[in-house]
């Protein structure tokens, strides 16, 4: 029995659904995102790994199920899995601290 959750782990399956009302924009984004997953300058397995730190630095439950499973699937172990994860934890951390200067800048301005 799958535990309850604030977002519904079946509506992943939902996806596709989001051409509904758009058929048009629906199908430019999944053309899109098609070409995107393919194997190219990257590999299969490092698009998927990359997607997977990406969902953890936009917080996408639905991303974070969907790529740990692509993850998986092409390949990646646990460790690499979980070292892409702390990629985007020192990337969104540092983001937050780097706007620190931002504030700083602005108390030394208004300090003057």
């Amino acid at each position: 029995m799958e535990k309850a959750t604030y977002y519904n782990p079946a509506d992943l399956a939902k996806f596709g659904n989001i051409s509904e009302w758009q058929p048009e924009m629906g199908r430019k984004f999944f053309d899109y995102y098609g070409e995107v997953f393919k194997e190219g300058a990257l590999t299969e397995r490092e698009k998927a790994l990359i997607a997977l730190a990406v969902a953890h630095a936009v917080q996408c439950p639905y991303c974070i199920d969907a790529y740990t499973v692509d993850s998986l699937q092409k390949g990646a172990d646990e460790a690499q899995m979980m070292e892409a994860v702390h990629v985007a934890a020192a990337i969104k951390g540092g983001a937050a601290l780097v706007h620190g200067v931002q504030m700083m800048n602005k108390a030394k301005e208004l300090s003057m």
